[in-house]
C-alpha cells in the first residue's frame, strides 16, 4: 500500500513581497494558474488515490490548505503545533498514516517542486516501491542528473548499481552533500556520479520510525506517547509534547547516519522553486524575453521579472530588473540582487 506525505510548511521567504508568513509560497500561482500544492497533490492523483496522500503543514496555514485541497480528507491534514524542521514532522506523519494504513510504503515530496513529466515521475515512484517491497528495510531516495553546476542545491553522490526495475537503475548512496561551492559544483558535474538531492524519499512506515528511535531517540519518544494519546485528546498531547522534539532535517538527522540508502538518477524535468530566478526559466516570456504576470505594460524594456497583483505596472527602458506587487508593498529591484532577497526583507521589516 502506497500512500504519499507532501510537506508544506515552509515559509518561502525567497519569494517575499509575493510569499508572506501568512501565505507562503506554497499556497502561491507561480507557475500557472494552478497553486504549487494543488500541481503536486494532483501529479500524484494518477498513482495514489487522494485517500492515501497526507499533507503535514503548519497550524496557521489548514484553512489555506482546505481551500485550496477540497477534496483532501481532513484526516489526512497533519498538523505541525511548531515548526521543527523535517525530521520530526516526517516522523510525525509516520505515526499518523500508520494509524490509517499499517506499515504502508511513503512517498515524501516537498509541495514546491516543479516537475515537468508527470508520468515518468510516477513511473519513477513506482519503481521505486518494488524495491522497498524487495527490501523492505531499505529507503531509496530520488536524484536528479545535473544540468548545471548549481551551488544552491545539496547532491547525492552515488554508488555501485544494485538491480534494475523497470529500467530504472537503483545504486547505493555513497554520501549526503552539503550545497558546495561554484568549484565544488563544477567538479560534481563532471565527475558523473553526483546528483542533485530534490529531498524525495520512498521508504516503509516502520523503516522511518525505527531509524527515528535509533538516532534521534528524545524525538521517538515525545512522537511515540503522543501517538498513543486516544483520539479525544490527540491535539491536546500534540500541542503540549511537540514543543520538546529536536529541531533537526531529515538529512543530518538520519540520512548521513543510516545504512540501506539507495538512489534512482532521476531525468523528468525537475527545479527546486526556491527564488525567482526559477520563475523566471519557466514562466513565458514575450519578445523581450520579459516574465509578465499580471496587467503589465512594458515599454523598450527587456530580460524583467514583473509580477502584477492589483494595479497595472508600466515599465519602459528597464532591463535586469524584478517588480513583484503585493497586498502590502511593491519591489522593485536588480535580478543581481533576487539571491539578497532574505536579508533585504529583513531590512524592510526592521
Amino acid at each position: 500500500m502506497l500512500c504519499a506525505l507532501i510537506m508544506a510548511g515552509g515559509k518561502g521567504e525567497r519569494f517575499w513581497p509575493l510569499s508572506t508568513d501568512e501565505k507562503p509560497k506554497q499556497f502561491l500561482q507561480l507557475l500557472s494558474d494552478k497553486t504549487m500544492i494543488q500541481m503536486t497533490v494532483e501529479r500524484l492523483e494518477d498513482l495514489i488515490d487522494i485517500e492515501r496522500i497526507f499533507v503535514v503543514t503548519g497550524e496557521r496555514y489548514v484553512d489555506l490548505l482546505k481551500e485550496q485541497l477540497p477534496n483532501l480528507p481532513e484526516k489526512n491534514i497533519i498538523v505541525e503545533p511548531v515548526g521543527k524542521n523535517t525530521a520530526p514532522c516526517i516522523a510525525l506523519s509516520a505515526f499518523v498514516i500508520n494509524k490509517h494504513y499499517k506499515d504502508a510504503n511513503i512517498v515524501v515530496l516537498p509541495s514546491d517542486q516543479l516537475i515537468v513529466d508527470d508520468s515518468k515521475l510516477l513511473d519513477t515512484i513506482a519503481a521505486a516501491e518494488k524495491f522497498i517491497d524487495q527490501n523492505k528495510a531499505s529507503i531509496v531516495t530520488l536524484g536528479m542528473e545535473p544540468t548545471r553546476a548549481e551551488t544552491g542545491y545539496g547532491y547525492i553522490k552515488s554508488g555501485n548499481l544494485e538491480k534494475e526495475i523497470s529500467g530504472f537503475q537503483i545504486k547505493k548512496v555513497e554520501s549526503f552533500v552539503e550545497k558546495p561551492d561554484k568549484k565544488s559544483a563544477e567538479s560534481y558535474v563532471e565527475a558523473g556520479n553526483f546528483l542533485w538531492n530534490g529531498g524525495m524519499f520512498i521508504w516503509k512506515c516502520s523503516t522511518i520510525l525505527k531509524l527515528t528511535e535509533k538516532y534521534l531517540n528524545k524525538t521517538y519518544n515525545i512522537l511515540n506517547e503522543i501517538a498513543e494519546a486516544n483520539d479525544t485528546n490527540f491535539n491536546e498531547t500534540l500541542k503540549k509534547k511537540y514543543v520538546d522534539v529536536e529541531a533537526i532535517s531529515v538529512d543530518y538527522g538520519i540520512m548521513e547516519k543510516a545504512d540501506n540508502i539507495y538512489v534512482i538518477p532521476c531525468s523528468f524535468g525537475w527545479d527546486d522553486i526556491g527564488t525567482w530566478h526559477a520563475v523566471e526559466r519557466y514562466r513565458d516570456k514575450d519578445e523581450d524575453n520579459n516574465v509578465c504576470v499580471g496587467d503589465i505594460k512594458s515599454i523598450d524594456s527587456k530580460n524583467n521579472i514583473l509580477v502584477g497583483k492589483k494595479k497595472p505596472i508600466v515599465v519602459v527602458g528597464l532591463s535586469e530588473v524584478f517588480v513583484v506587487e503585493s497586498d502590502d508593498i511593491i519591489f522593485v529591484g536588480k535580478k543581481e540582487d533576487i539571491e539578497r532577497i532574505k536579508e533585504i526583507k529583513k531590512k524592510v521589516k526592521e
